[in-house]
Formats: C-alpha cells, sequence, structure tokens
C-alpha cells in the first residue's frame, strides 16, 4: 500500500513539473503594499468636508464648547458592500475603519485618530493576498483631508484626559433627549452610538456625557448644493426602478418577484447598494405598517391578486444618499372605483401638505395642512404624527429637529397613509420634497401620481428612463 501511494505521489509531482516546465520564476510575485486612496475616493471635494467640520466646530464653540466624538465603523462587510457610518462619512468622506473623529472646540482643533494599518489587508499566512496597508503613514491623508492625524492607541489617554478635567464629551445618541445609561440585557440592542456611550460610561464613571444629535441635525437637515444633485439623482433612479417594477405587475406573481424587478433596476442604473430591503405589500398586506410584515419570514412573499392593490415603498443609493419612493399600482392594470377614490384622497393630503411647504413654515403647519384636507370620515384611516413622513438624506431616517422652521435646502418625504381595515383597502403615496428659496420642489413629481397615469405608466405608455 505504502509503495502505491508513493508511487502515486510522483506521478502527481512529475504532471505538475511537467505543467510548469518552461514558465518563468514568480519574480516579484509579492503584491506591493496598498495604499488608501488607490482603493477609494472621497464621494465629493475635498473643501465640502472642510466646510462641514468647520460649520460644527462653531456650533460647538456656540454651545459652550466640549469634545465631539464622531465613530467609524468597525470595516467588516458583513457579506455586504461595507459602508462607513453617517456621521463619520459626512465629516470626511473616509472609509476609514476603527477611528474616532474629535472636534475639540476648546483646543480649537480637528483630530482624525486612526490605526497605522489596516487590518482588513493583513493575513500572515496570505502575504500575497493581503500585503497590508498603511494608514497613519499614508503621505496622501493630511494632504488630501487637511485633517490633524495621530495613532488611535492615543485616544484612550486622551479620553481619560478629557474625563478627568470634567471636559463635556459630546455623542451621538440616535435620538434627542438627555444622555442615560445604557441598559445592559438578555435582548439589548446596541447602535454604534450605544456603545461608544456605554464604554465611555464604564471606562469613565465620572465622564460629562452631552447628545450631540441635535447638534448633528441642525447641520445635516440643510443639504448643500452638491447633496442635493446627489439627492436628485437618487430620487430619479428609484422612480424609474419603480416604473419598471409597474410594468412586471400582473396576477401571480410574487411580492419577492417585484423586490428582485426593484434591487435590479436601481443596480443596473447605477446605485451602489439597497438603502433598505424593499418594501412591496399586496391585497390584505398592503393593511398593515412594515414594523409588522417585516417581522415575519414568509408573510411577505404571497402571490398578487387581480382585483388588489400592491403598494411599492422603495430607495435606491447613489454614492451615500437614498430615494425613498411609494406608489400604489393595480394589479389588474386598472384601479376599481373605490381604490381610486382612496388614492384620489391620499394624493388631496399630500398636495396639501406640499403646498405648505416654505422656508421660515413650521411643521406644524404643514400638518394642520394635511389634516385641513383630509374629510372628518377618513381620518380614522390616515397616518397621523409629526409630518407624515421623515428626513432624507445618507439614510431613509437623517436627524431631523421638529423645533426648527423650514430652511431652503432641507429634504423630507411626505407620505400620508390610508390603511381602511374595515374597506380591506390600504393605499399608498411618499414623495421627496426639497424646501427651496419660495416654497417646495417634488423630487418624484415627474413619476405619475393620479390614478389615470400610473394606469399608463403600467402600460408603458409613459417613458420615465433617462
Amino acid at each position: 500500500m505504502l509503495k502505491k501511494r508513493l508511487t502515486q505521489t510522483r506521478l502527481v509531482v512529475a504532471a505538475v513539473l511537467a505543467l510548469t516546465a518552461g514558465l518563468p520564476a514568480p519574480v516579484g510575485a509579492q503584491a506591493p503594499e496598498q495604499r488608501f486612496f488607490d482603493w477609494t475616493e472621497l464621494p465629493f471635494g475635498d473643501d465640502e468636508y472642510v466646510l462641514r467640520r468647520q460649520g460644527i466646530a462653531r456650533q460647538l464653540v456656540a454651545g459652550g464648547g466640549g469634545v465631539l466624538l464622531v465613530p467609524a465603523r468597525d470595516g467588516a462587510s458583513n457579506g455586504e458592500t461595507f459602508r462607513q457610518l453617517d456621521d463619520f462619512m459626512y465629516l470626511t468622506g473616509l472609509e476609514v475603519p476603527n477611528a474616532m473623529l474629535v472636534v475639540d472646540a476648546d483646543a480649537r482643533e480637528i483630530v482624525l485618530f486612526m490605526p497605522e494599518w489596516d487590518a482588513r489587508f493583513e493575513n500572515s499566512a496570505r502575504p500575497n493576498d493581503f500585503p497590508r496597508r498603511p494608514l497613519l503613514g499614508d503621505s496622501l491623508f493630511a494632504q488630501r483631508t487637511g485633517l490633524m492625524l495621530l495613532p488611535l492607541s492615543r485616544l484612550q489617554e486622551t479620553l481619560a484626559a478629557w474625563a478627568s478635567a470634567g471636559r463635556t464629551l459630546y455623542v451621538n445618541a440616535g435620538a434627542p433627549g438627555p444622555i442615560e445609561p445604557v441598559e445592559v440585557g438578555y435582548f439589548a440592542h446596541f447602535s454604534p452610538g450605544d456603545h461608544l456611550i456605554y464604554y465611555l460610561q464604564t471606562a469613565f464613571g465620572g465622564a460629562r456625557l452631552a447628545n450631540a444629535y441635535p447638534m448633528l441635525a441642525r447641520h445635516r437637515m440643510v443639504k448643500s448644493t452638491a447633496e442635493i444633485a446627489r439627492m436628485h439623482a437618487a430620487a430619479r433612479l428609484t422612480g424609474n426602478a419603480i416604473a419598471r417594477a409597474a410594468q412586471a405587475v400582473k396576477p401571480g406573481v410574487t411580492e419577492r418577484d417585484m423586490e428582485a424587478v426593484i434591487e435590479v433596476a436601481c443596480k443596473e442604473g447605477g446605485g451602489q447598494r439597497m438603502p433598505f430591503a424593499p418594501i412591496v405589500k399586496s391585497g390584505p398586506n398592503a393593511l398593515w405598517p412594515w414594523r409588522i410584515l417585516a417581522a415575519h419570514y414568509n408573510r411577505r412573499n404571497r402571490a398578487l391578486q387581480a382585483g388588489e392593490v400592491v403598494v411599492f415603498d422603495v430607495g435606491c443609493e447613489v454614492g451615500y444618499y437614498v430615494g425613498d419612493v411609494g406608489r400604489t399600482l393595480p394589479v389588474s392594470g386598472t384601479f376599481t372605483e373605490a381604490q381610486r377614490k382612496a388614492l384620489d384622497l391620499q394624493r388631496a393630503v399630500s398636495d396639501a401638505m406640499i403646498a405648505a411647504v416654505k422656508p421660515g413654515a413650521t411643521f406644524a403647519a404643514v400638518q394642520q395642512a394635511g389634516l385641513d384636507a383630509m374629510p372628518a370620515e377618513a381620518k380614522p384611516f390616515m397616518q397621523v404624527g409629526d409630518f407624515f413622513g421623515h428626513a432624507i438624506g445618507m439614510s431613509a431616517g437623517d436627524p431631523f429637529r421638529l423645533d426648527l422652521p423650514l430652511e431652503a435646502g432641507m429634504v423630507f418625504t411626505i407620505e400620508p397613509w390610508y390603511y381602511n381595515h374595515a374597506a380591506g383597502l390600504g393605499v399608498f403615496l411618499e414623495d421627496v420634497i426639497l424646501v427651496t428659496e419660495t416654497g417646495a420642489e417634488n423630487l418624484t413629481d415627474y413619476l405619475p401620481r393620479t390614478p389615470e397615469r400610473l394606469e399608463k405608466l403600467m402600460k408603458g405608455e409613459i417613458d420615465l428612463v433617462d
């Protein structure tokens, strides 16, 4: 047996030698060290990020000083395209893992604490595939970003010094209100902000923590010219995805079939990723909020039936900015009279709210305009609260402050839901609204909103593709 195995081994070696005979020796086969900006670019120009950081620094100084801490994501892809945390990306444009941006209002300094090497590019067992990538030692970082760079290893001692000196440390808690102790339990789910808060509370028990949410929201609410252009692109791509899906709607196709059409359209159109799972709800599913449907594994895949409607609430992401658009379509291609009436009602409420949008207006006034346009008999079936929508930008839930008047450059959705369980009918209309100097611009108005035009869209009689 041993002799037989030795013979087989010699045959394999001989075969390999024969195949490689005459090939040149692998000179310089080791891959060279990589450089950060060979793999990624800033989504906007360098000056855009400098202005953002300066604006945040001014807000911090005006608020009495302190230190703002903005963490980066750990860098793992988890099987999906890596996406940096919004605040860190907003202020730096960098896909640096395990880093901390610090805006020190008292010292008038903005510092990036980051690793010396990118751990994602290291594996001693496979040096050719993981040839290392310097971060702190990359001279282009300071040149491209204008940031002061320090090793991450110095962050701990720096935080300890600030905490012992009674400096106020600002962290985005993800919502307005004071920072409370982070509770740890069986079912606790930590956001990146929660992780940082928990660490600061446990490592530096006497640290003075303050919530950076109002400050960051105030700055991120008003989009720059470059951001607005990106929002236009995301809205257009999302609308085109809905238009493609509209022509695929028919009895027998499933909700997941529709999800697939949306995702293909987004990515073929240039979107990097889906900002959230496409929401497609048909028939009785259209009566339920997504929070309920999404809590189930298979409920979200029913086959569309003739005579009912299908609701789309979907978005495409373009360069870290997202779309979020909603439309309702008749599965049979033609709305019933009841469906048409419900959709017209919802559109009238939406139009009244959009007409109330202008600089200086309050969200209370926008909401009241919707309530005034809503017939009394419809109010039990209409979604209410705040302003029937949400802020949008780098996410479909951008930070927002309801206590501030509207300003030109703000972007949010208007989406008055209609859930009529008594009639077994749910319809939906969602548009992306930009506040302008004189009023409002509906970034998704090009996508049909009336029952008649939605029916034409399904028949391919309206072409939205650029």
